[in-house]
């Protein structure tokens, strides 16, 4: 690739969702205005672009589910919808000057380490540009999973996922199959339920739900954060303190969630007569062993006669005929049977989060993939850069998930891990790259996965998309947002290779970078 022949730019960050935005706003407060945000689709918005599916909204409270620089008086509601919050990020977007910076549509085919230039390679759906630094702000809830069912290619009806929703299709009158029940599914259900003849959900192993308690924001509490700031500021701080005096019992004393258990399983028998439905919804594991949801009608819902719940995962589609694995079902008229006919099905079936498919595209300077270098496990130094990836930074890397707070926390952590990140360049001169050390990320992980063995996600006795194929959680962090903040604070350069380009020297125009350690 030639520099003369492709734009060059001194950061490309990849992704417009909160990450990604929010990269692109802290590297012009950086003063760093030689930047792009290449974006696949049409518009900003990550995955509140993607998922609109019915009932689609956030289960953290608005006023801390958005940026600390960004404040919103005017959420209507304590939990938003989608339309909202994406609505936020395209006034964050025209806010901060950051359409100049867009170019959407414009896909990351590959990324490429070239270890001479000592610049990255990108090559994107509408050309090919270098930088000098990527940001990978592509998230873990970018790209949907369905799993293979021996089968489904030959159903004649829709096929789905809940984010990919087909809004030209319509349920009304139509047999719906609903499959998983996590975060999407248990908004879809109740969504969908009142208007189709009969809603089928195949359900795994069920989730802990306790009750959203959403309102209106009122038209005085509105006036009053846009008048006096502080206010919303104080609601924003008390409800990021609850959140963290909340975190010792899911990562060191799991045991202190009993009483949370206990709720979760009154919450059942309030909205649930029937005991043998009531037996299929209750979970077998520990409450916060998988992310806890929240609803208030989820529970009605699967008590109406036009639903049936299936205690199993799906086997195998036979034509319009889907089979369950093992179990029983409830509804009406269903007998006891494991085979339903249905017109749709709707997969709320997850992300690929463990195995991140950008993973796929980046080539590092030991030219093999990130996917190839996390084959045994996601790892990364304090969520943010990875051994053998100079100048490439991820925002909501391994190990930076929450089980309990809003990932936008995280997010500004990492901002400030990239803001400093980007000053060390700076300091350090032109041509200069930082690389992680392999004793730094292995050390780093090391200390992670110890403080994970205590945790719920570790002890509950479950299996959650939290952990990869070998059972190791390499998704969430142990411990509290605050915690975070101060491990992501500044970079370590002992953590680094300082490598610089070399200078020319008589006849040889270039030459391999050298490590000053």
């Amino acid at each position: 690739m030639s520099e003369q022949q492709h734009e060059h730019v001194r950061v490309a960050v990849i992704g417009s969702g909160f990450g990604g935005l929010g990269a692109a706003v802290r590297l012009r407060r950086e003063g760093i205005t030689d930047f792009v945000v290449l974006e696949r689709a049409d518009s900003v918005g990550g995955t509140w672009r993607d998922n609109s599916y019915p009932g689609c909204a956030c289960d953290v409270p608005s006023h801390l589910y958005s940026f600390s620089f960004a404040p919103n008086p005017d959420w209507p509601r304590t939990f938003s919808g989608q339309e909202h919050i994406r609505a936020y990020l395209e006034h964050v977007t025209d806010t901060f000057g950051l359409r100049p910076h867009l170019r959407l549509n414009h896909e990351v085919l590959m990324m490429r380490w070239d270890t001479e230039a000592l610049r990255w390679e990108i090559e994107t759906s509408q050309g090919a540009l270098t930088a000098d630094v990527v940001v990978s702000a592509t998230g873990p809830l970018s790209d949907p999973k369905i799993p293979e069912i021996p089968g489904l290619a030959d159903f004649p009806g829709k096929v789905f996922h809940s984010a990919q929703w087909d809004h030209d299709y319509d349920l009304t009158g139509k047999r719906v199959a609903v499959i998983g029940t996590g975060a999407s599914a248990i908004q879809i259900v109740p969504a969908i339920q009142p208007k189709v003849a009969g809603l089928t959900l195949f359900q795994r192993t069920p989730p802990w739900v306790m009750p959203r308690i959403d309102r209106e924001i009122t038209g005085a509490e509105r006036w009053l954060h846009r008048q006096l700031p502080f206010t919303a500021a104080a609601r924003r701080g008390l409800l990021w303190g609850i959140r963290e005096l909340q975190v010792q019992a899911f990562t060191k004393r799991p045991n202190e969630l009993g009483l949370v258990e206990r709720l979760a399983k009154a919450n059942i028998a309030k909205s649930v007569k029937d005991p043998e439905l009531r037996a299929k919804l209750t979970p077998s594991y520990r409450i916060g062993c998988k992310r806890i949801l929240l609803s208030s009608t989820y529970y009605p819902a699967l008590t109406r006669p036009n639903v049936e719940v299936v205690a199993s995962g799906l086997s195998e589609v036979r034509g319009s005929t889907l089979v369950a694995a093992e179990g029983t079902s409830r509804g009406a008229g269903s007998g006891g049977g494991t085979e339903t006919d249905v017109d749709a099905i709707i997969f709320g079936t997850g992300f690929r989060v463990t195995d991140m498919p950008i993973a796929e595209r980046v080539v590092g300077a030991d030219g093999i993939t990130l996917a190839e270098a996390w084959k045994d496990g996601m790892q990364s130094l304090r969520g943010a850069t990875a051994a053998g990836f100079p100048n490439w930074m991820t925002i909501i890397g391994p190990n930076t998930g929450l089980g309990n707070s809003s990932m936008i926390l995280m997010i500004e952590s990492q901002l400030n891990y990239l803001a400093d990140y980007m000053r060390q360049l700076t300091v350090l001169g032109e041509g200069t790259v930082l690389a992680a050390r392999p004793s730094a990320v292995h050390a780093w992980n090391r200390k992670v996965q110890e403080r994970m063995r205590r945790t719920v996600w570790s002890t509950g006795g479950c299996t959650s998309w939290y952990l990869d194929a070998a059972g190791r959680n390499t998704t969430l962090w142990p411990g509290t947002t605050g915690e975070f903040r101060s491990a992501t604070r500044r970079v370590d350069l002992s953590e680094y290779e300082v490598v610089r380009a070399p200078k020319p020297m008589a006849g040889r125009t270039r030459q391999s970078a050298e490590a000053v350690r």
